[in-house]
């Protein structure tokens, strides 16, 4: 048997007392911390597992595309959105389907694909792109109003020049010449300085009986170039431009 002195008995008893107060405790806590590592450890997998099973269907989703399959395509994207909605795949996938269903006349499935993303991305820009986009929709059939009112929503800097030129567009059609006017001219203060596409944007401010711009830069191609390098560029047709080529949030 174990022979104590005095000193270590007395050590003893403090710390079997010590543990009888407050053992409980810091058992409860040692588990906690056990348990939430395990969790987070567990969450950090599942996403990753998610990830990568929402590439595969995204990389399905693009050769679908390219083929001009659109069952395939919409196939896909519910896929994205019943499974993957978390991930970035999902609302990229939506604009996909969107630009699609523009090119097959569908203006109510594009729609209802640029308003999902408006609600469910957890990208600013890529919210931005599709408003943008679903404005364009608006406009192309004739529904000025609407068109106007999702170009109400805030937005980032890098995108006033072209909301305010979309805006333009909007009021110049509906018979508003001196909004549209203002409009222009918003675009041109905000869009870049060294942006080619002011130059399309002076054009139209003329057209409504605006001033000349003092020095446009030349037009080198058509589309919306004045998007800041900074940012993903807004589609050059309703609906209809590429998907942004920043990678997906996992």
């Amino acid at each position: 048997m174990a022979v104590y002195d005095l000193e270590e008995q007395d050590q003893l008893d403090d710390l079997k007392a010590w543990w009888t107060r407050w053992g409980n405790v810091v058992t409860t806590a040692a588990l906690v911390v056990a348990l939430a590592l395990a969790g987070w450890q567990g969450w950090r997998w599942w996403n990753a597992k998610q990830a990568e099973e929402a590439s595969a269907v995204f990389a399905g989703l693009a050769q679908a595309a390219r083929a001009n399959d659109l069952p395939k395509a919409k196939d896909a994207v519910k896929e994205l959105q019943d499974r993957f909605a978390r991930t970035g795949y999902a609302a990229r996938g939506a604009l996909i389907l969107a630009r699609l269903q523009f090119d097959a006349s569908d203006a109510a499935g594009t729609t209802a694909q640029l308003q999902w993303v408006i609600d469910r991305a957890n990208e600013t820009e890529l919210k931005e792109i599709a408003r943008y986009r679903l404005a364009e929709v608006h406009l192309n059939q004739k529904q000025y109003d609407e068109a106007l009112k999702v170009l109400d929503a805030k937005h980032s800097d890098p995108f006033a020049g072209l909301y305010a030129d979309l805006r333009g567009d909007a009021l110049a059609s509906a018979g508003r010449p001196a909004e549209a006017r203002a409009a222009y001219e918003t675009a041109l203060a905000k869009l870049d300085a060294k942006s080619p596409y002011r130059t399309y944007v002076q054009v139209k401010l003329q057209a409504v009986g605006g001033a000349a711009a003092t020095a446009p830069a030349a037009v080198s191609g058509s589309g919306r170039a004045g998007v800041p390098s900074s940012t993903p560029a807004p589609p050059a047709a309703p609906a209809g431009a590429p998907v942004p080529a920043t990678a997906p949030k996992k």
